[in-house]
Order: C-alpha cells, then sequence, then structure tokens
C-alpha cells in the first residue's frame, strides 16, 4: 500500500522507508497504531524534567521503549539507531515527552527508565542505506525458511520475517498447533543466510495483525490498523447479540471469532437488563405464557401459551410486558394475553401488482399481426372461405 507523500510503494509494508513524511504521511501502514499526542503542547519547567524514555516503532505493530541517554532533540517521524541484542536495529519515534511515561505505565506497568537500552544515535545515511538492503531480503528469506521448514517436515507455518536494522540477525514469526522441534531447521537457517536466528511463536490473531487484509465489512482489519490488546471473544457474546452461532460468518480472517463481536456487547448487555428474564413466565386465565425471543431495537417480546391450543405467538411491547408481571407479582391475573397485541395486519391486496409486473401468462395471449402483408394474407383466406 503507498501514498501520494511516499518515495516507495512499499511504505506499510514494513517500516516506512523511503516516506517524504518519515512515516506521518497518515495513509497506510505507516501511521499504523499511532498514538495522539494529547500532551505535546504542555510544558516544563526546565529541559531536566523531561521526560527521557521514548517510543520507537519497528515493523508492523511492534514496540519499544529507549532510553534518551544523550538527549537527543527528537520528534515523532525521526528515524533513529537503538541498542539491540546483539548489535543495532532502526526504528521510527512514535512518541516523545510525558505520554510516554503514561504509556509505559499502560505496558509496562511502571515508569522507571532502569533497565531500558538505549538510543546511540539518529540513523546516518548510511544506516538507512544497510536498513534498507536488509528489509529487501526479507520476502525472499521468508520463502526460503518456508521451503527449508517443508523439507524438513516440520508442522509449522513461518508467516513473516523482521530483520534487524545492522543485517546481523533475522527474527521469524511462526504459528503451529503443537510444540516444533527447530533446531535443526535453526542450523540450516543460519548456513543459508549467514544470520543469527531468533524463532518467535505467535497465536492466529496476532498472525493477521501483522499480515493484514480486508475484512467482511470492507475495511482494513482491525487488529492490524488500531487496535493494540485482543480480548477474549466467546459465542456468549454473539448470542447477547442474538447472532446466528455461524463459524463461517463469526470467524475472521485469523479463524477465530471475530474481535469486532466485543464492540457493541456492552450496549446490549445495558439493553437487556430492561427485559425479563427468559424463564419468568406470564400467568393468564387461559393458561401460563412462556418466553419466546426478544427484539432488543425494537423493544418487542414474543410470548406463547404453554397450550398451544389456547392461542398463537404474540408480539408484546417491552413496557406492557413489564406493566403485566407487575400484575403477577401482585397476585393479579390478566384475561389474555391478546388484549395486549399490538400486531398490524397487513391487507392481502397490498402485495398484488405493488410494482406494475404483469401476469405471469401475458406471454400465452395471440396478438394481431402488424404486418401490413399478413394482414393481406389474413384478409384474402377470410374472403375465401
Amino acid at each position: 500500500m503507498g501514498c501520494s507523500g511516499c518515495s516507495t510503494k512499499t511504505c506499510g509494508s514494513s517500516l516506512p522507508i523511503g516516506c517524504k513524511n518519515n512515516g506521518n504521511c497518515g495513509s497506510g501502514g505507516c501511521n499504523q497504531l499511532s498514538v495522539f499526542n494529547w500532551l505535546s503542547d504542555i510544558q516544563t519547567s526546565s529541559e531536566k524534567e523531561q521526560f527521557k524514555a521514548v517510543e520507537v516503532r519497528f515493523k508492523g505493530s511492534r514496540k519499544e521503549f529507549f532510553l534518551n541517554k544523550d538527549n537527543f532533540h527528537l520528534v515523532v517521524g525521526d528515524v533513529i539507531t537503538v541498542e539491540a541484542s546483539p548489535g543495532h536495529d532502526i526504528g521510527v519515534v512514535s512518541i516523545v515527552g510525558e505520554l510516554t511515561k503514561l504509556q509505559m505505565k499502560k505496558k509496562l506497568k511502571t515508569s522507571s527508565t532502569d533497565g531500558l537500552e538505549v538510543i546511540y544515535r539518529k540513523a546516518s545515511e548510511k544506516d538507512v542505506d544497510k536498513w534498507r538492503k536488509a528489509t529487501a531480503l526479507e520476502e525472499s528469506t521468508m520463502y526460503g525458511a518456508r521451503k527449508i521448514a517443508e523439507y524438513l517436515g516440520l508442522e509449522m507455518k513461518i508467516s513473516d520475517v523482521e530483520y534487524q536494522g545492522d543485517k546481523t540477525k533475522a527474527t521469524f514469526y511462526y504459528t503451529a498447533k503443537e510444540r516444533v522441534d527447530f533446531r535443526e531447521l535453526i542450523k540450516r537457517l543460519s548456513s543459508e543466510f549467514k544470520i543469527r536466528i531468533e524463532m518467535r511463536q505467535i497465536g492466529a490473531r496476532q498472525e493477521s495483525a501483522r499480515l493484514g487484509g480486508i475484512g467482511a465489512c470492507g475495511r482494513e482489519l482491525c487488529c492490524s490498523s488500531w487496535l493494540t490488546d485482543f480480548r477474549t471473544v466467546s459465542t456468549s457474546s454473539a448470542r447477547y447479540q442474538q447472532l446466528s452461532i455461524n463459524p463461517q460468518k463469526l470467524a475472521g480472517q485469523c479463524g477465530k471469532l471475530k474481535c469486532c463481536l466485543n464492540f457493541e456487547l456492552d450496549g446490549y448487555m445495558e439493553g437487556i437488563k430492561e427485559f425479563p428474564s427468559p424463564q419468568t413466565k406470564i400467568k393468564t386465565k387461559s393458561g401460563s405464557c412462556s418466553f419466546v425471543k426478544m427484539d432488543i431495537f425494537q423493544r418487542k417480546v414474543w410470548y406463547a401459551y404453554d397450550d398451544p391450543s389456547k392461542g398463537p405467538i404474540v408480539e408484546l411491547p417491552l413496557d406492557y410486558v413489564n406493566e403485566i408481571i407487575e400484575k403477577n407479582e401482585d397476585g393479579k391475573i390478566i384475561d389474555k394475553l391478546e388484549r395486549f397485541d399490538t400486531a398490524i395486519e397487513i391487507d392481502k391486496n397490498d402485495y398484488e401488482n405493488v410494482v406494475g409486473q404483469d401476469s405471469i401468462n401475458r406471454f400465452d395471449k395471440k396478438t394481431k399481426s402488424r404486418n401490413p402483408r399478413n394482414k393481406r394474407l389474413n384478409k384474402r383466406k377470410t374472403n375465401a372461405k
């Protein structure tokens, strides 16, 4: 995915190499998972009080915190060289200032800078050139690693490869259903690509976040665009929203339940509180009635007699249902549900020819020919008779 402000079409596929706006063009993956710095205008009394840690973004959604030990003047979008193990790596500054402290408390549960790796310098042209060459090898390395894993018969899927900025180390991200012995794989990969190898197992949701894609809604996947945490999604979320328990419709690209099932769950849970419990029965003189279904948006409830011969399923407004239940709790029993029925009878004539369609037998009718020659022939046949 590219953009008009970038000099390459690979902006967003990894780090924004060649992006004219240093990764802040606001489209594609350049601005992936960015955080709005709402504390940028807050000034401290002295420069010594400035928070020295900054957040740095690497390929995909990987973000880490580093210590600005030498007090470099950094702004969001700067390409910097940071400490790695071993060697050095290159990333893009994503957060600076006081907001970094809040992000550290949120993710690391502490705002202490002790133990953080340090920032070496702002990336030079030589660093960026080496970084560009390293990232250009990622795709070919991934396909080569897949062939080796398949040759060794390993039940694993290598989904992505991330080279370190100094081109001395590569991290292979893979998914597997069971434990995999990849010791032989590491030996073959290190001898094939002449680099240090790190294998990192990720889940199905993390794999989708790294690869990206388009969801059933037609928009970019939430996990690869803005979602930063993966909460547990259960089938009860679909049941509360009265969705059909169809795995093909409820599963996302990762094969797990869609994360968006949790987005509106709180609203449904709040709306359900006004509805009676499905176990609550309504007592009438004609017999007791059981809950059938409900419509949260239209605020309607359907009840049916336990004895089907007493009457059909009745559609009732929520307010009337709560009123009936209150009467039952006070010991009052209503005559029947039908007196509260608000269903509208639809006139069957409304269905006839509503869009001007003709009869289905219209082609069976014989029509007179408009050809003058045929008219003369028919006239001669009539006179002959």
